[in-house]
């Protein structure tokens, strides 16, 4: 099988990459997208025109919304939603959809997400967590906006890249899966209590198991 695996940042992958290098695995190809939506989308637009995969991957770490997820967990994105594209009006955000610029029905959202049409999902995955994302230009750190994506989304991940993929991905029919592993919670900001390391050991883990089954 033919797959690509994307992500925002080498530090992200730099375990699976160490791992690609040493055993070779055919068929799998490494996309470090840049960060954010723009550049995700712009490297993936180039890269399903010239060489279309049978299945693209996109792996990152993200913020939790549910304090009850542990630090590290990995969690297979089902949803996703541009979380902060719209205006603001009066002192409320509006996404395009409530200011009837795009339509709830309109291709490739169902309502206002951007979702996995997948339902058989890898044995390796099955027994994920499947979860809601929300992709934002700006990374939560104020109460304010944290209650506004959870009063408007309901989202349990929140990435910079996530809705941008799924897109990408719908608008093609490339099938695809997204992995995010829990590095931080959403909330003030405070380095403090991130896990950044143990997110990129567990979520590389998981890959890793993943690319073995769909390669075999």
């Amino acid at each position: 099988m033919k797959v690509l695996v994307a992500a925002a940042t080498e530090a992200e992958i730099k375990p699976l990459l160490n791992w690609l290098a040493d055993t070779q695995v055919p068929g799998v190809e490494v996309l470090i997208t840049g960060i954010g939506m723009a550049a995700t989308a712009y490297s993936l637009g180039r890269r399903f025109a010239d060489n279309r995969p049978e299945i693209a991957i996109q792996v990152g770490i993200a913020g939790s919304f549910r304090h009850e997820r542990p630090l590290g967990e990995v969690a297979l994105v089902a949803r996703e939603v541009f979380g902060d594209l719209g205006a603001e009006d009066h002192g409320r955000f509006t996404d395009l959809f409530g200011i009837g610029l795009w339509q709830h029905d309109m291709h490739p959202f169902t309502h206002h997400h951007l979702i996995n049409p997948l339902t058989l999902f890898p044995e390796s995955l099955q027994q994920l967590p499947q979860v809601t994302g929300v992709t934002v230009n700006t990374v939560s750190g104020e109460t304010a906006t944290i209650a506004q994506l959870e009063q408007l989304y309901q989202p349990d991940l929140e990435s910079m890249e996530g809705a941008a993929f799924h897109y990408a991905c719908l608008m093609d029919d490339i099938p695809f899966l997204q992995l995010r592993a829990v590095s931080n919670y959403v909330e003030v900001r405070d380095k403090r209590k991130w896990n950044i390391p143990l997110a990129v050991k567990e979520l590389n883990e998981k890959l890793r198991e993943l690319i073995i089954e769909l390669t075999a």
